[in-house]
């Protein structure tokens, strides 16, 4: 009943304030799954990190959510377009009206080839340019996380994105990637993580050198 409710809130806040709905929900869903990645990255610590005093980094999960604030209506508006471009539902031939699996695998390819290497760009850019870093050291990151990070991308979003533009009403569409995308936060959060670190660990070198 509750979930109800919460469904029928949403919706009506989508349809009076559509990208101010999509950047709210889509930041806090952001912000979850960096609570959930500082956890995990907890219980992982090896023992001997547990002599140092663990704390959260509340900054580092308002980071997130302020990404996923800004991409919420970024994500809101290629979903329009994709509906607008892209439709999976002839409206003449034999079969008006069907969803066309070639019109679906076209929406999933456009999405992947164009979208996904844009937000993954923008993830790295926003998050070294909120965390402090230099123009070199975001270039750095760019080196060593992009690669790595599209591929593990396009392993995993396709299917996810196939059952979305397939199953889910446009409304629901960017709450449904995001609720997925919580596990897609662990994994760049991690990951970010450790990039985090082992650039403090070469500044603290250069430091000594210095």
């Amino acid at each position: 009943m509750a979930n109800v409710a919460l469904a029928r809130v949403y919706q009506q806040s989508f349809e009076s304030h559509p990208y101010t709905t999509l950047a709210f929900t889509n930041g806090a869903l952001n912000a979850l799954g960096d609570v959930v990645a500082q956890f995990t990255q907890r219980v992982e610590d090896k023992p001997e990190d547990h002599r140092r005093q663990w704390h959260y980094d509340v900054p580092r999960t308002l980071r997130f959510f302020a990404f996923g604030f800004g991409m919420g209506p970024l994500i809101g508006r290629w979903n329009f377009f994709l509906e607008r471009h892209f439709p999976l539902r002839s409206l003449g031939g034999n079969n008006p009206g069907k969803v066309s699996l070639r019109a679906l695998a076209r929406r999933v390819g456009a999405d992947q080839l164009f979208m996904a290497p844009i937000g993954l760009a923008l993830f790295i850019g926003s998050m070294g340019v909120m965390e402090g870093r230099d123009p070199k050291h975001i270039g750095e990151r760019y080196k060593d996380l992009y690669k790595p990070a599209l591929i593990a991308n396009w392993q995993v979003w396709p299917l996810a994105q196939l059952i979305n533009f397939r199953y889910m009403p446009l409304p629901y569409r960017v709450p449904f990637q995001s609720t997925c995308g919580v596990f897609w936060t662990l994994y760049l959060s991690l990951l970010n993580a450790k990039e985090d670190e082992i650039q403090d660990r070469k500044e603290a070198m250069e430091r000594m050198v210095k």
